[in-house]
């Protein structure tokens, strides 16, 4: 169970940087972005990646995952090819999705079921072939097919576990209020990744009403009980990553690296006491 940095937030950096980086956060690994805009993208996956993951794995800091454009949705996109040879090359074997959405005000929620099922259904005959997991992340909010595991488990229920994954985040599970226990017993035996991020309910003034919104924070100031977080998924032998996100706010004058650094460091500490080193 590694702490892993998605580098989603650090589009800036070379590989060169990432290493330099990720040693400065504590990271264990890489969630690496492969997105327009970052070292490793769309149009040079093929060459790219297993270039990186090498130079990354050296380091001690090897990808475990791929998160694809938020749009990467179905086998028949033009580059997937070419990406999943890629992570195959480079001994990466987790890839996230982007995100199916839908209007309930338009659209009819068990056809869209069906319509996403038989997109992962392509996505696992890809998989089997390139020796790759293919994830879905449970994002909550208006939208999002399979925000959470209950929903999620719609759209992955016999499906193939070695192929098609579920990717429980703890911060989106509380804004869905859904515990984390029983969202675990949802996904088995799906289970393949697990992100790492807090909210914290705010109350906003809404006319004569109150409004419900939710904060990012950094882990531990947040709703999400992560001791008891890594206890289940302990005590499940869960051996997957644990990818970092930091989409909290940086007020003025703080290093966001360090911010970043700190909650590494929290999140390893819960993780170790979980496990008993």
């Amino acid at each position: 169970m590694r702490i892993v940095v998605f580098s989603k937030m650090f589009p800036q950096y070379d590989i060169d940087g990432l290493v330099s980086l990720g040693r400065d956060l504590g990271t264990e690994g890489w969630d690496l972005a492969v997105r327009k805009g970052h070292p490793v993208n769309p149009d040079n996956v093929e060459h790219a990646l297993p270039v990186a993951a090498k130079r990354l794995a050296e380091s001690a800091q090897p990808v475990l995952a791929v998160t694809g454009e938020t749009s990467l949705l179905y086998p028949t996109t033009p580059y997937v090819e070419p990406l999943l040879h890629a992570m195959d090359v480079a001994n990466v074997h987790i890839l996230k999705l982007g995100y199916f959405l839908f209007d309930p005000a338009k659209g009819q929620y068990w056809q869209e079921v069906d319509n996403v099922r038989r997109a992962l259904d392509g996505w696992q005959k890809l998989a089997r072939r390139y020796n790759v997991k293919v994830v879905y992340h449970t994002h909550s909010g208006m939208g999002y097919m399979g925000l959470n595991a209950a929903a999620l488990m719609h759209l992955l229920r016999d499906l193939d576990p070695a192929a098609i994954g579920a990717y429980l985040d703890a911060g989106h599970l509380v804004v869905n209020g859904e515990p984390f226990a029983f969202a675990l017993a949802m996904v088995k035996p799906y289970l393949a990744m697990v992100g790492l991020k807090d909210y914290k309910p705010i109350l906003q003034p809404s006319g004569d009403e109150q409004k419900l919104q939710w904060e990012c924070v950094p882990a531990g100031q947040g709703g999400v009980a992560w001791g008891e977080v890594f206890r289940l998924l302990a005590k499940d032998g869960f051996a997957g990553p644990c990818s970092v996100h930091a989409e909290f706010t940086v007020p003025a004058g703080a290093s966001f690296a360090k911010m970043v650094q700190a909650e590494v460091a929290y999140l390893k500490r819960k993780r170790d006491s979980a496990i008993g080193r």
